[in-house]
């Protein structure tokens, strides 16, 4: 089957306190984003990259693309005003009867074993979500008063969320609605049940100054370069 990651790279950053984009920020040397592409490049060889980035950012993706082992299985496409746009623009270049990862450009750590549990448990179940259990205690707030949450039955989610392709264009037809803070819970809209497999505890999303140190010992640790 047709293998798409739509990898997602349309942050500003405002976080982390830098000029560039967290998404073009170094870790060993090379962009953030480079070692994304890298790890689904080297997930599947015959996997196609729709890399989704503001217009003023296109020419430094094409940059970036260039610089990795395969260029030609990556395609550039502008993102919208939302995560919701920038996906079903990405989504405008997927082909039928597929299967499409979506993935956060700065989780650059993620591993070619978790694209391939995801791939497999989507063949199976129509769409796979990686998530981990939350190890800290979870307070809920309530207007002035909070309350405990059994942290046993929280999962914390990650990407790459993969679909059948059928399930995830037609599900980005519906309205946009401020309720879909990923894409599964678009899907879920349409009536169809999610699947959640084990996440990674390296999959991390670059957001601050702290996750890059972090990224950059983990890098080191995985040997990959």
């Amino acid at each position: 089957m047709k293998k798409y990651a739509v990898i997602v790279a349309g942050g500003a950053g405002l976080r982390m306190g830098t000029a560039v984009p967290k998404q073009f920020l170094l870790l060993q040397n090379k962009p953030v984003l480079w070692h994304t592409l890298t790890a689904f490049l080297s997930a599947y060889n015959d996997l196609q990259i729709i890399l989704v980035l503001p217009g003023q950012y296109q020419e430094t993706g094409v940059s970036i693309a260039a610089t990795t082992a395969d260029p030609q299985r990556i395609q550039i496409t502008t993102g919208g005003d939302t995560r919701y746009q920038s996906v079903k623009n990405g989504l405008q270049l997927v082909a039928p009867n597929s299967i499409v990862f979506v993935h956060d450009g700065v989780r650059c750590l993620v591993t070619a074993g978790l694209i391939n549990r995801c791939y497999e448990a989507a063949l199976k179940n129509g769409n796979a979500i990686p998530a981990m259990a939350a190890v800290d205690s979870i307070r809920i707030e309530n207007g002035n008063s909070h309350s405990v949450m059994d942290r046993n039955k929280i999962r914390i989610i990650q990407t790459p969320q993969t679909f059948l392709a059928e399930q995830l264009i037609n599900a980005f037809d519906q309205p946009y609605d401020d309720a879909f803070t990923d894409e599964a819970t678009v899907v879920e809209k349409t009536g169809i049940a999610i699947h959640l497999i084990e996440g990674e505890a390296s999959n991390i999303k670059i957001t601050s100054p702290l996750d890059l140190i972090v990224a950059e010992k983990l890098l080191e640790e995985m040997g990959r370069k």
